[in-house]
């Protein structure tokens, strides 16, 4: 069981995700209340810290840009985040290794 809150959707898996905008550098960090945590160097500015929480995620679990949607949570730090082409196993294998 992943520590990770996600949710398999007829899309793909949803995921939540907590921001932490205008960091030194975007990068996972680790997990707070259930939510994967990810520091992003852009701000919350335009859809700026969106896109690139969309890119580190992307990259991470080995996807396109294109597959990784913003659900909930647009303007807040607490997102929910859809993710096409994975499943829940991928999410647990990739995450299992973080360490909160």
């Amino acid at each position: 069981m992943s520590p990770i809150n996600l949710q398999s959707t007829k899309k793909g898996v949803e995921i939540s995700v907590l921001v932490l905008p205008r960091s030194s550098k975007s990068r996972i960090v680790g997990i707070h209340d259930n939510a994967l945590k990810i520091k992003l160097t852009k701000p919350p500015v335009d859809g700026q810290a969106n896109e690139e929480c969309c890119r580190v995620l992307a990259k991470y679990f080995g996807v396109s840009k294109s597959q990784v949607t913003v659900v909930r949570g647009v303007t807040s730090k607490n997102k929910r985040v859809l993710i096409k082409g994975v499943s829940e196993t991928d999410i647990h294998q990739k995450t299992a290794l973080i360490i909160t």
